[in-house]
């Protein structure tokens, strides 16, 4: 599994909709909030080159925001990098499909 680390903040909604879809696709996350420690802010954009959060790195690959996450996901670019087969990733019960028995 790589290693994933997300700079974040308690009161950022792209932040917790990163979580969510980290947490949709199986994986573990460490999380790091600068707004507890503020040293790790200049950290973050030294790493970056970005001021906003959430940014997202898989191993050392800078993925970016959400937005840009969620964008690499549309594209079928983040299971391959986050080492999960498509078919892997949790099927949630909400999404039916029409010719799904029910």
């Amino acid at each position: 599994m790589p290693k994933i680390e997300m700079y974040s903040t308690a009161m950022c909604p792209y932040c917790v909709r990163a979580k969510m879809l980290l947490q949709s696709k199986g994986v573990t996350w460490e999380e790091i909030r600068i707004d507890v420690d503020h040293s790790r802010m200049s950290e973050m954009m030294e790493r970056s080159q970005r001021r906003t959060v959430p940014q997202i790195f898989i191993d050392d690959f800078h993925v970016g925001g959400f937005d840009d996450m969620a964008a690499m996901d549309a594209r079928g670019e983040l299971d391959p990098l986050l080492h999960i087969a498509p078919h892997e990733a949790p099927v949630h019960s909400s999404e039916h499909s029409e010719d799904a028995p029910t």
